[in-house]
């Protein structure tokens, strides 16, 4: 569906040249939810506006659908882009317009008919869960809702691709979670190619079935979220699993097998997981490195333990890790 082959971007500036992007292959699978995270400057943004050519690559080809972007005229481009929408962190809603005025604007630019785009756009606040806010001007709404409208929006003239570029970074987490399961439903319902752009990472665990990690322009890890975060090869990836970094001479010492948990919204209790495991079923683990935060009394982040080699033991542990809700529990392997 979407094919970035020996992409490169290069800035001028003052003092020279800035590389934003550097020989950059990827392929997304129609359908897919990819997500594409790094820090900041890693160039996820610039990359992203390369995909619908709001910025032009310096070398290398964006191919959408079989059409090579880069190739169009300004006329095909315009006709191209309406096929690839996007959704920015700041929303971008017209202030002046309600609800309904914002969603039908595409569909004005592309000349529906009024009748036509008013009932499309009704249909799209009905799926995006606010059929009541027809009426209401974005200043009325919360920073949830208006990503909604901004969702709607996008979805007005039936794209084959969904661009979101840190889409959920202004919102709060139980906020952001429910963007992404919107988002989620609609790519199931409707088959959209979604390409999210974050640094965060449980935005891509909570999501994204493939990730590429950028590091300095550079894609340096990509695959399927569960084996690049299970078990991350490049230090940008380890920095991204864990910011806190790893003990690398307690993972000298330690010769057992290791356990990644990841804290999508567990709920907090009186007893911390590692010890309750060791009262309940009489498995000791030492905890590696550990990113985690409460937030209304529920936990997020990640922790990497080492469990005894014996398989008995490790069976044991992966399973009553495994069955905690909101906890995923894998195997990191060597």
């Amino acid at each position: 569906m979407i094919e970035l082959v020996h992409l490169s971007k290069t800035f001028q500036v003052s003092d020279g040249t800035v590389e934003a992007l550097r020989d950059i292959t990827l392929h997304i699978e129609r359908g897919d939810i990819y997500g594409i995270i790094g820090m900041s400057g890693a160039g996820k943004s610039t990359l992203v506006r390369c995909i619908n050519m709001l910025e032009r690559p310096t070398s290398g080809q964006v191919i959408v659908d079989g059409k090579e972007m880069n190739a169009m005229s300004a006329s095909q481009l315009r006709e191209a882009r309406r096929s690839i929408t996007m959704i920015f962190q700041g929303f971008n809603l017209l202030m002046q317009r309600n609800c309904l005025q914002n969603i039908c604007f595409p569909m004005e630019l592309a000349g529906f008919k009024k009748a036509d785009a008013k009932r499309r756009a009704m249909e799209l606040l009905e799926l995006v869960g606010l059929p009541d806010k027809a009426k209401s001007y974005p200043a009325q709404l919360s920073g949830g809702q208006q990503q909604r409208v901004a969702i709607a929006r996008a979805l007005a003239i039936n794209p084959k691709v969904l661009l979101c570029d840190e889409a959920t970074s202004a919102l709060d987490p139980n906020t952001t979670h429910s963007i992404l399961e919107l988002i989620k439903e609609i790519n199931q319902k409707l088959g959209i190619t979604v390409v999210v752009i974050t640094h965060q990472m449980s935005v891509v665990e909570d999501i994204c079935n493939h990730v590429a990690i950028l590091d300095g322009g550079r894609v340096v890890e990509e695959g399927l979220v569960s084996d690049v975060f299970s078990s991350p090869q490049s230090a940008a990836a380890k920095k991204l699993v864990f910011p806190s970094g790893v003990d690398e001479t307690l993972l000298s010492q330690t010769d057992g097998r290791r356990i990644r948990l990841v804290f999508n919204g567990a709920q907090v209790t009186g007893a911390p997981i590692i010890a309750k495991m060791a009262v309940d079923i009489g498995v000791l683990a030492n905890i590696i490195a550990a990113s985690t935060r409460t937030i209304d009394a529920q936990a997020y982040g990640n922790m990497l333990l080492d469990i005894p080699k014996d398989s008995e033991q490790f069976d044991r542990a992966l399973e009553y890790l495994s069955a905690i809700p909101n906890v995923i529990a894998e195997e990191v392997k060597d």
